[in-house]
C-alpha cells in the first residue's frame, strides 16, 4: 500500500468503526449509575460525582448556568426525528443544587413542547432557546418558574439535518449572543439590518438590543463548541471532523462540504476525533497548572478530552494532554461541557448506546430516550469557589469583581450591570479603568462591559491606551466591532494595529479593517503585507 495513503486509511477506519459497532450491538450497556461510575478512569488528583440524573433530566444537549446558580438544560427525546402524529414534547428544564452539596435535588420543567431544541442560554430576564428553525426568547412573567411568554427572535434557520440545525448558544466577552448552524443547512434569515444568509456551515454573530446577525465565521461540517480565552480570542471544535480545536477569529474559514470555501484554515490538531462542546478551564478551584486548558467531548469514543493551548505567531499551537476522563461504558456520550458557578467542571452526558442518526434507524428501539446525566468534576483537596449573589452586590461590589479569575464571574458582573440600567454607570467605569492602579485585565474588562451595555465610543480613551500587545488587540477588536455595528470606529487605533510590531494584533488589525468597509482600509490592510505572514 501507498504509504502516503496508508494513514488516511486507518484515520477513516478510526471514524467507522463506532457506526459498525452501533449496528451490531446486541447487549445495551447497563443503565445504573453505579456501573457508569465503575467504568469510570479519570486524571490524577480529580475527581467525579453525579450532579444529576433522571428523574431531573432526561437526555440533554446543550447546558448553561444563570446567575443564581441554577442549570438550565435543552432536552430532547424527540431526536433524532418525529414520528408522525407524535406531538411535540421536548423541554428546557432548569436543575437546581438548593443545599450546596454537589447534587441536584430540583428540577422545574421551563418549557414544554418544543421540537429538538439544540441550544440554550439564559439571560436579560428570560432564556434564549434554539429550537430547530427558529431562535426563541422565552420568560416567566408571573414567577411560577414555567415560560408563559415566547417571543421568535430570528426565523428562517434550514432544517435539513437534525443534527445540524440551529444550535450551541453562548454569550461572548463582548455581550454578544453567538451560536452555531452545520454543513447541511441552508439559513435565510429576515433582520432589520436585510437578510442574513449562510449556505452551509458556520457561526453566527447576535446582538439582541438590536437584532443585528452577521456570519462570525464560515466552515466545519459540524461546529459544535465555542469559548474564549482571557483576551476574548475565540477556539471552537467540529463533531464530525478531526482536526480537534481551531483558533476562529473573524472572518475564518474552515472545511465545509463540499469544500466550497476558497480559502481552508486547518485546526490545530490534525487527526483527532469528533468533538462536540468546549470548555475553558479558569478560576481558583482547580490548579495553576489546568488554567487555560481546553476541554472537548470525544463522544463516540466516551471519553472527555483536554488540550493545552501556546501563542505561536498570529496563532496558536495545541497540544493534546492526557484525558480529563474516560469511560467504557457504552452509553456515556457527553456532549457538552461548562464550569459551574461552584469552581467544579460538569459535563452532559447524552447517555445512549446509539448516537447519530445516519447510520442507525431513526427509531431504532435500542436508541435510548429515558435517561441522561449531569456529571461534576472537581479537583481533590481544593476549596470550591462560592457562589456570588450578584443581585445584592452593589455597583461598586459588581466592578470590584469585573477582572475575577472565573470567566463566567467576569460575564455575570457585565450582565448584571447591563440588567439594571445604571446612571452614570460609563463615568463610575472609567474612572476605574483610567486610574494609576487599573491593571490590564480590568481595562480588558471595562471594554467588555461598555460593550455589553452599548456604551463603547470611537472616542473612548481606553482604545487608545498603552498597555501591551494583549490589550492593543482588544482596543482593535473592540473598534472594528464598532464598524460591524454601524457606528464610528476609531480608524487611527486600526491603523496603527496593522503596523504593530506583533502578529496577533496586525491579525485583529486587518479582521477589523475588512469591517470598516472602504477603500482607505483595503489600503492599509495591505500593509501587513510587509511584514512577518504565517497561515491565518
Amino acid at each position: 500500500m501507498d504509504k502516503r495513503i496508508f494513514p488516511h486509511v486507518m484515520l477513516s477506519l478510526a471514524f467507522t468503526t463506532p457506526v459498525w459497532a452501533q449496528r451490531n450491538l446486541k447487549e445495551l450497556p447497563p443503565v445504573d449509575v453505579a456501573s457508569q461510575m465503575a467504568s469510570f478512569e479519570l486524571a490524577p488528583g480529580l475527581e467525579i460525582n453525579l450532579f444529576a440524573q433522571e428523574p431531573l433530566i432526561a437526555k440533554p444537549i446543550q447546558m448553561s448556568w444563570d446567575e443564581k446558580g441554577r442549570l438550565w438544560v435543552a432536552s430532547s427525546a424527540i431526536y433524532p426525528q418525529i414520528k408522525p402524529g407524535q406531538p411535540q414534547a421536548d423541554r428546557i428544564l432548569v436543575v437546581e443544587d438548593t443545599n450546596g452539596d454537589g447534587v441536584a435535588d430540583k428540577s422545574t420543567v421551563f418549557y414544554e413542547g418544543l421540537l429538538v431544541p439544540t441550544g440554550i442560554m439564559p439571560g436579560d430576564g428570560g432564556a434564549y432557546v434554539a429550537n430547530s428553525t427558529e431562535l426563541l426568547f422565552m420568560k416567566d412573567t408571573d414567577g411560577d418558574g414555567r415560560a408563559d411568554e415566547t417571543k421568535v427572535l430570528l426565523s428562517g434557520f434550514g432544517t435539513e439535518d437534525t443534527h445540524h440545525i440551529l444550535h450551541s448558544i453562548k454569550r461572548g466577552p463582548d455581550g454578544n449572543v453567538y451560536f452555531a448552524q452545520s454543513v447541511y443547512i441552508h439559513s435565510h434569515i429576515e433582520t432589520p439590518f436585510g437578510p442574513r444568509r449562510l449556505l452551509g456551515s458556520g457561526w453566527w454573530q447576535f446582538r439582541p438590543e438590536s437584532g443585528k446577525l452577521e456570519v462570525f465565521s464560515m466552515g466545519q461540517v459540524n461546529p459544535w463548541g465555542m469559548v474564549w480565552d482571557q483576551w476574548g480570542r475565540t477556539f471552537t471544535t467540529d463533531g464530525a471532523y478531526g482536526e480537534g480545536i481551531n483558533f476562529t477569529f473573524p472572518g475564518a474559514t474552515f472545511l465545509c462540504l463540499p469544500n466550497q470555501l476558497p480559502r481552508i484554515l486547518k485546526g490545530l490538531n490534525p487527526g483527532q476525533p469528533k468533538q462536540a462542546g468546549l470548555e475553558r478551564i479558569s478560576g481558583r478551584h482547580f490548579p495553576e497548572e489546568m488554567q487555560g486548558q481546553l476541554i472537548t467531548n470525544d463522544f463516540r469514543g466516551h471519553r472527555v478530552n483536554r488540550f493545552a493551548v501556546k501563542e505561536e505567531g498570529s496563532g496558536f499551537s495545541s497540544q493534546q494532554l492526557p484525558d480529563v476522563v474516560r469511560s467504557t461504558h457504552g452509553s456515556f456520550r457527553p456532549v457538552d461541557v461548562r464550569m459551574g458557578p461552584d469552581g467544579a467542571l460538569y459535563l452532559a452526558d447524552w447517555y445512549n448506546p446509539i448516537i447519530q442518526h445516519g447510520e442507525v434507524d431513526f427509531h431504532d428501539p435500542r436508541r435510548d430516550r429515558e435517561h441522561g446525566r449531569i456529571w461534576r468534576i472537581t479537583a481533590k483537596g481544593r476549596p470550591v469557589v462560592a457562589q456570588l449573589d450578584y443581585e445584592k452586590l452593589s455597583v461598586d461590589g459588581l466592578l470590584d469583581h469585573l477582572a475575577d479569575p472565573e470567566d463566567w464571574v467576569r460575564i455575570n458582573v457585565k450582565q448584571e450591570l447591563k440588567r439594571r440600567k445604571v446612571e452614570g454607570l460609563y463615568k463610575l467605569v472609567m474612572d476605574r479603568a483610567t486610574a494609576p492602579a487599573a491593571t490590564p485585565d480590568f481595562k480588558r474588562e471595562a471594554i467588555g462591559l461598555l460593550q455589553s451595555c452599548l456604551l463603547m465610543t470611537a472616542d473612548n480613551p481606553l482604545l487608545t491606551a498603552e498597555a501591551g500587545a494583549d490589550f492593543q488587540m482588544e482596543t482593535v477588536r473592540a473598534s472594528g466591532q464598532l464598524f460591524l455595528d454601524g457606528k464610528p470606529g476609531n480608524a487611527d487605533v486600526l491603523f496603527k494595529g496593522v503596523n504593530s510590531d506583533a502578529a496577533k494584533v496586525r491579525l485583529e488589525a486587518v479582521n477589523a479593517l475588512r469591517r470598516m468597509g472602504s477603500a482607505k482600509a483595503v489600503e492599509a490592510a495591505t500593509l501587513a503585507l510587509g511584514k512577518a505572514m504565517d497561515d491565518n
